[in-house]
């Protein structure tokens, strides 16, 4: 499943399933489930004996000759306590719960974070970065939500109802419970009904909310090339063009949600109106005392605030689930290289690496790799040259398995790679890219990287060897300066040192080099060669090559022409032979020279 455009993971209406799909988080604290679940209930039975205690208070004062007397001041202090007990109680039942539903927003958030990084590379090239992370964010709290206010408020106000309709019943004309349940009904219908067509603008929202907040980090991310264009008005407008779309959705959910308070309130206040006109009737024939009166209008109030409230809840569960079925939706993607079952872990022995007529193509109508088959002798070099395009990289995502091959095997040591864990596999291989891009935090910190762990005498022993040392010692704050993001406050140079040393600290038997030195000056090309010359040492090495005098000594190469290889022998031979590689040689170096003269 890969990414779309702007509703990247699933567009398919809200399912319940999902509510489902959160019941087994709160198994990890039964016991405080239970015991928030004792709370609810103890706050609601506090709640509805209020208004009985209130009647039988005002049916003494209305009868009593005396103005106080023993009976009253129990039934005062008890209602002061029931009131109490009412918030205490719920008070506590937060408290208790809320470990349980930040330990869920946890587990999910970690579940997405690991997936995530599961995925194929074909879904993170294709991501956007800024809404991602907005589906993440809304959805992590829309999980919080829904479970603290399905759990407390929508059960307890379930619960609310049926105790009021049974003690009207019970004290009081059939009548009452029915006109009770009845406003709950119609009042419930017309919420669902309203608030299923209004989910249109929440989506629509909360779309195009994703596509500002993309646009603003895809901007950010690329300052510089903002400045060098001087296009700072041109992102400002197609910025704003994004906020118009979602200011104008903002306004259509506001004014569908202004609709749908007034419609709430409308069914609120005839229902209460019409029993009051009940009750007083009653009340002047003599069929209810006004405590009887004083009772009713307090469970009327009591009843229909927290059903407002369940309204409230109703239109914030739903757009919770809206935001969370985008997270869970990225669950969802599948993950299209995956482990064998009990898949043992790579044994590397020398790191012999060998190409079995593979093929391969990232989407079935664009062939990249074409029956190519060579070995990697342990201890070896290879390298790799050819043309833009002609499927040079992919060689190293297929060693890496970033990608499976569609077609023939890859092998280290014998053992192909789709039967070994990716984990192990990947723990044998270095890679020096060629945009070698640093976490936004200390040099100290990316280089570490590479053995999560290591001392500083391991750090500054491969800085040595990346030629880095004098670097990093001369200045002020040393390991501990920050390189910005991406590592935009290094230079291309001083970066893909830190790649080496990176590489250097992690120690693999195998290394890929993806035109490491492509980007670099020629000065800084012959200082990061020598490291590199360093690091291939005892390695089994495939070095891909823009340019050519980074790889003359070679003990291999192959010339990729279209998929193929076209050509393959050493330096000389292959200079020798005339074909493609000569011809490139020489393009080069009428390049270089044309460069030196200029």
């Amino acid at each position: 499943m890969r990414p779309r455009s702007d509703n990247q993971y699933t567009d398919d209406p809200v399912n319940w399933r999902i509510i489902r799909s959160l019941l087994p988080y709160l198994s990890e604290f039964r016991g405080r489930v239970a015991l928030a679940m004792g709370c609810l209930v103890l706050a609601k039975l506090a709640g509805v004996t209020v208004p009985w205690v209130l009647k039988l208070i005002v049916e003494h004062f209305e009868n009593a000759t005396q103005a106080l007397v023993l009976v009253p001041v129990a039934l005062l202090l008890g209602y002061g306590l029931l009131r109490f007990g009412n918030v205490f109680f719920s008070e506590l039942r937060d408290a208790v719960f809320a470990r349980v539903a930040e330990r869920a927003m946890r587990r999910i958030s970690l579940k997405v974070f690991e997936h995530l990084h599961r995925l194929d590379l074909g879904f993170h090239l294709s991501r956007r970065t800024g809404g991602l992370a907005r589906d993440i964010e809304r959805g992590t709290s829309g999980i919080s939500f829904l479970l603290r206010f399905m759990v407390f408020n929508i059960i307890p106000t379930l619960l609310e109802i049926a105790l009021i309709a049974g003690i009207l019943l019970i004290n009081f004309s059939p009548m009452y419970a029915l006109a009770v349940l009845g406003s709950v009904v119609v009042y419930g219908l017309f919420t669902i009904t309203f608030t299923e067509w209004r989910n249109r603008f929440v989506r629509e929202t909360n779309q195009l909310d994703n596509r500002s907040n993309t646009r603003a980090v895809d901007s950010l991310l690329n300052y510089e090339t903002v400045k060098y264009f001087g296009n700072e008005q041109f992102e400002a407008r197609q910025y704003d063009e994004h906020l118009a779309g979602w200011e104008a959705a903002r306004m259509k959910s506001r004014l569908s949600l202004a609709a749908l308070n007034s419609g709430q309130a409308f069914i609120i206040a005839g229902s209460v109106t019409l029993l009051m006109v009940m009750a007083a009737n009653q009340v002047a024939s003599g069929a209810m005392t006004l405590g009887e009166l004083v009772m009713i209008n307090a469970y009327m109030i009591q009843l229909f605030i927290p059903l407002n409230f369940l309204g409230f809840i109703y239109r914030e569960i739903r757009e919770a689930l809206i935001n969370i079925e985008r997270l869970f939706g990225l669950l969802l993607v599948s993950v299209k290289v995956q482990d064998e079952p009990a898949a043992p872990e790579l044994k590397v022995t020398g790191g012999a690496v060998s190409f079995n007529n593979v093929n391969f193509a990232y989407t079935p109508e664009r062939p990249i790799l074409h029956d190519i088959s060579f070995t990697i002798p342990a201890g070896h070099t290879l390298a790799v040259v050819g043309a833009s395009g002609a499927g040079k990289s992919t060689l190293a995502r297929l060693l890496f398995r970033f990608y499976d091959v569609d077609g023939g095997s890859i092998a280290i040591d014998g053992q192909d790679l789709r039967n070994v864990s990716q984990h192990s596999l990947r723990q044998h291989i270095g890679v020096v890219p060629q945009d070698t891009v640093l976490f936004n935090d200390t040099i100290g910190f990316n280089i570490a990287y590479g053995r999560p762990g290591a001392s500083d005498e391991d750090i500054w022993e491969v800085l040595r060897m990346a030629q880095l040392e004098d670097f990093v010692k001369r200045l002020p704050q040393g390991l501990e300066t920050q390189v910005g993001e991406r590592g935009l406050k290094l230079s291309g140079g001083e970066k893909q040192r830190i790649a080496i040393a990176r590489v250097l600290l992690k120690n693999p038997p195998v290394l890929i080099l993806d035109e490491a030195t492509a980007s670099l000056d020629t000065h800084s090309e012959r200082r990061i060669l020598d490291a590199l010359n360093l690091v291939a040492e005892r390695r089994t090495t495939l070095a891909i090559a823009h340019r050519l005098s980074t790889i003359v000594h070679a003990e291999q190469i192959l010339v990729l022409d279209q998929g193929r290889i076209v050509e393959q022998g050493n330096h000389q031979q292959l200079l020798a032979a005339g074909g493609a590689y000569a011809r490139l040689w020489a393009e080069q170096q009428r390049e270089d020279l044309g460069q030196s003269s200029g």
